[in-house]
């Protein structure tokens, strides 16, 4: 079984390794790690510096991941790509022909303490229900099943 993981390292994005890890470790699956740096829109120096230490913390987020599955005894490979992280996510579903894709519900919720709860709690009330703009977008245009897990 492949299952591939939209994979930012967020703090939900590590959430959502460890739920696949316990939920589907006794099927002995493989999982590909897809991980999205987004382009600046103009190539600046100062941008061109974003994108590059953009792409370094995937880059250790990555290899992370892959040491966190490697000590859980699953095969796991990672995928680096740039661009319009929808639309790469939707051309490595089309590309590796997983059998399902996890996305983790994104949360506007950052890591922090009641302060940061506390103004973010009107943003989770009115996205209760709804699901971010990358997993809205997987769920019309994706051809395999699609596990959406909760921040």
């Amino acid at each position: 079984m492949k299952i591939m993981i939209a994979y930012d390292c967020s703090r939900n994005a590590k959430l959502a390794l460890a739920q696949v890890v316990t939920l589907f470790k006794r099927l002995e699956p493989v999982l590909l790690l897809v991980g999205v740096a987004e382009n600046p829109r103009d190539s600046t120096s100062i941008n061109d510096a974003l994108f590059e230490k953009e792409m370094d913390e995937l880059k250790a987020g990555m290899d992370e991941a892959l040491d966190f599955c490697k000590n859980e005894s699953i095969e796991a490979h990672a995928y680096l790509s740039e661009g319009d992280p929808r639309k790469q996510i939707l051309a490595a579903t089309k590309k590796h022909l997983p059998d399902m894709l996890v996305v983790a519900r994104h949360s506007h919720q950052p890591d922090g303490g009641f302060i940061a709860r506390s103004l973010t709690y009107f943003v989770d009330e009115v996205d209760y229900m709804t699901f971010g703009s990358v997993s809205a977008f997987l769920a019309r245009r994706v051809e395999c099943p699609l596990l959406v897990l909760p921040s």
